[in-house]
């Protein structure tokens, strides 16, 4: 790590020296809430660059705080820090060092990608102004965006606007991908436990059947989007789990169903929260069952302001030119804690092409950059994209934070 460190600190941190701090993240994943060697190396390194730094905020979360001329402008800038629980199936170098752990979701890049913007604006970039850099742990369900707003983030850290971004597999690498308003969507779970009354197999007109009821209610559920919901509002209703029964004979007194609820907006959520328990009750009362229906509202959808949108877009038309940046990127049913700072403040939130899937190439271009999905066992960041990320720190504060 010192001859690492050595690196960054001497001389412009050009690509070569990001990619091996990229890399040493990889081999190193920590989980949400566990990011205490990441947030430390974070911290240690904006310090070195001549940054005041804030550690402890929000539990792992580090801010490092620029200032430069005298405005009174602010700007933050997010990238998240944790990985995920996962077992990596890579065979390259850099490979997790940690059984079970795996940066699969490109947060290593992102975290890379802001020091090295930390870097170049202490040293070679004037503004007139301040910039926040917020490393943010815990973004991989765990709320580490609003743990971070919670511990007074903003109040302690006031920003005009905020403004985030994720690699993105499927664009091509380099590439940006934004659009103003939802770009992201929320992220609510969701269990019906019902309750019968067991039997033998052989006698079930003596008992309460959970069995069949769920899977009546597995279908019903499956009405509400095609017959409830404005089709201008698109969401995603999936039953991802369904456990009842111990035995081949035996008709269990109990059956549980759960799963997820994705949408762009609040009134989409209400209207299927509600039919959802509307229709697990009657289900009850049809196969005379207790039904206890709950959804969960975790992550709110991600939507982007206008005019920071605006902002965004000019900023990623200097840093990589025009053909680069797509404005009318497709939204993602995916979700993000980013929201939680949306709904703060005005900002921002793009994606940054990891390169093209497997499913994407053709003899056309089979000679460009490749990705697997996000949250896959053979995911990387591309280190090929650490310039744009730069490059879009680094226009995007010389554009709101003039001299």
């Amino acid at each position: 790590m010192d001859n690492l460190h050595q690196q960054t600190r001497n001389g412009h941190p050009h690509t070569r020296d990001i990619a091996s701090l990229r890399r040493y993240l990889h081999e190193h994943p920590e989980l949400r809430f566990e990011e205490a060697n990441t947030s430390a190396l974070v911290a240690k390194m904006l310090r070195d660059y001549g940054i005041s730094v804030q550690e402890g905020v929000g539990g792992y979360g580090v801010v490092g705080t620029l200032k430069k001329g005298r405005s009174e402008r602010a700007i933050a800038l997010r990238a998240d820090m944790d990985a995920l629980p996962l077992q990596e199936l890579n065979t390259f170098s850099h490979i997790s060092k940690h059984p079970g752990k795996m940066h699969a979701c490109g947060h290593d890049g992102h975290t890379a990608m802001l020091l090295g913007a930390a870097r170049r604006l202490s040293q070679d970039v004037d503004f007139d102004g301040t910039v926040h850099f917020i490393f943010q742990p815990a973004e991989e369900g765990g709320a580490g965006a609003r743990r971070m707003i919670e511990d007074g983030l903003f109040d302690r850290f006031p920003a005009d606007a905020i403004f985030g971004v994720h690699n993105w597999p499927g664009l091509p690498a380099g590439v940006f991908g934004v659009r103003p308003g939802p770009i992201m969507a929320s992220s609510n779970s969701f269990t019906a436990t019902l309750t019968g009354r067991g039997a033998h197999a052989a006698q079930p007109h003596r008992g309460a059947d959970p069995v069949v009821a769920a899977a009546q209610l597995t279908l019903a559920w499956q009405t509400i989007l095609t017959r409830n919901v404005d089709a201008n509002h698109p969401a995603v209703l999936s039953i991802t789990q369904i456990h009842t029964g111990t035995a081949n004979n035996i008709i269990p007194e109990t059956a549980t169903i759960s799963g997820t609820v994705r949408t762009f907006d609040a009134t989409t959520l209400d209207l299927i929260d509600d039919r959802m328990s509307t229709i697990a009750r009657a289900t009850g009362d049809m196969f005379g069952l207790d039904v206890l229906f709950a959804l969960e509202r975790l992550y709110p959808a991600t939507i982007n302001h206008e005019r920071e949108t605006t902002q965004a877009v000019a900023a990623m038309v200097s840093a990589v030119g025009q053909p680069n940046v797509d404005r009318h990127v497709t939204p993602s049913f995916a979700s993000e804690d980013f929201s939680y700072f949306l709904q703060c403040k005005p900002g921002c939130y793009a994606f940054l092409g990891n390169g093209l899937l497997a499913s994407q190439t053709t003899a056309d271009n089979d000679d460009k950059a490749h990705s697997r999905e996000l949250h896959s066992p053979f995911y990387d960041f591309n280190d090929g994209i650490l310039d744009a990320g730069i490059a879009y720190w680094m226009s995007l504060v010389r554009q709101l934070l003039p001299l």
